[in-house]
């Protein structure tokens, strides 16, 4: 059966969904998508590294009590989990807001994301599923146009 000249005129245009990304892309370009997923995880990240800090280098004796009995990791010592930890969550969050090394901060982050809902919180899978969202896409497509990434052509 051969298609219509009605048929084919109906199915060049674009339904509902397809007509609101076409226009949402317009206000909405990829490049600033990736700036907000970078910024949102990154100060979720920090703002968990500053809690665990007194000033800007030391890391509070309240952090290595919480390593020590609450997020107790099965094969990393609780002071070394804590120094790691805390590093990583002032690091890769400044990292992330400037768009650099973006993929390779993601994926750090998202690796933490899973030890802790592995082993400190499995119950904030929803919590840990947002963060999860935010990470997977700029380990997909890196730091966007409006980072340095872009500017060091760094994958």
């Amino acid at each position: 059966m051969q298609p219509t000249e009605t048929t084919m005129a109906a199915n060049s245009r674009l339904n509902p969904a397809e007509f609101l990304a076409q226009k949402a892309a317009v206000f909405l370009p990829v490049s600033l998508l990736l700036v907000v997923m970078r910024l949102g995880i990154a100060a979720i990240f920090f703002q968990s590294g500053r809690t665990k800090v007194e000033g800007w280098f030391t890391i509070s004796d309240g952090a290595y009590e919480l390593f020590q009995y609450e997020y107790a990791l099965p094969l990393i010592p609780a002071d070394t989990a804590a120094v790691a930890a805390t590093i990583s969550e002032h690091l890769f969050p400044i990292l992330l807001a400037l768009g650099l090394f973006t993929r390779f901060s993601a994926l750090a982050l998202l690796g933490m994301t899973i030890v802790i809902q592995i082993f400190v919180y499995p119950d904030a899978w929803p919590t840990h599923l947002s963060w999860a969202g935010l990470l997977l896409p700029l380990i997909a497509m890196g730091g966007g146009g409006l980072s340095l990434d872009r500017i060091f052509r760094i994958a």
